[in-house]
């Protein structure tokens, strides 16, 4: 079984001064988190689509849901937790009291705030991690990449053509990723970034799936403005 887990637990402090979280700003008279939601849900692969959000807007969600889509039963919406992980570990334990998961049961895994996620994408995320049992989608770095130890100077500068810029969907096999996370200390799990991070600190591999420079994740006004252009440019 294949179910999508998308993430919808950020607050958009970097939106700057906006009334509610950026998923549910517009971009073409429609909130961020709908468009996104309609990719994954015209996909016949996913058994089930779960929204994790804050608690207060799990109504809010919902409503939002029955108006753009109608038929929510391939959707749940719950909330998520205090970190970006702990958000996915609640949509696993979801997931675990409703379905009997087996080894491999995937997850996928998406940032509620990149609506413009291809099928391509998706598709190649759910065979990579089928085959593989984990995999992250990235692209190229195009800017040279500087790493700072104190944040004051540089400290190394990597080989470009090794860089990649990370992306979601990052996608995993249910099970594995359970048992990784439950087997990292406090201090691990303060330090992760990701859930791909969480194979990666414990010596599996994470295949590489090739993303979009269009699969933008929309945190600042900029990229609001950037998310009209390229709606556009897609009803033309």
């Amino acid at each position: 079984m294949v179910f999508g887990v998308l993430l919808a637990g950020g607050v958009g402090s970097r939106m700057g001064n906006i009334e509610k979280p950026k998923q549910y700003l517009n971009i073409a008279d429609k909130p961020i988190i709908i468009h996104t939601i309609e990719k994954f849900y015209i996909n016949d692969k996913f058994e089930k689509l779960y929204v994790l959000c804050p608690e207060q807007w799990i109504h809010h969600t919902k409503n939002l849901i029955r108006k753009y889509i109608g038929d929510t039963s391939r959707i749940s919406v719950i909330q998520g937790g205090e970190t970006r992980n702990e958000t996915i570990m609640n949509a696993i334990r979801q997931i675990e009291s409703e379905y009997s998961v087996d080894d491999e049961t995937i997850i996928v895994t998406h940032d509620s705030v990149r609506p413009f996620v291809t099928h391509r994408i998706i598709e190649e995320n759910i065979e990579y991690a089928l085959r593989y049992g984990a995999c992250d989608t990235a692209v190229p770095a195009t800017d040279t990449i500087v790493q700072s130890e104190d944040n004051i100077v540089i400290s190394d500068v990597p080989e470009r053509s090794k860089m990649y810029q990370g992306q979601t969907p990052q996608t995993f096999r249910l099970k594995k990723l359970k048992e990784l996370y439950e087997g990292l200390t406090e201090e691990e799990k303060r330090i992760l970034t990701d859930a791909a991070k969480i194979f990666v600190m414990k010596g599996e591999k994470v295949y590489l799936v090739e993303g979009e420079v269009s699969n933008i994740k929309i945190t600042y006004p900029y990229d609001l403005r950037v998310a009209e252009t390229l709606i556009e440019t897609d009803s033309l």
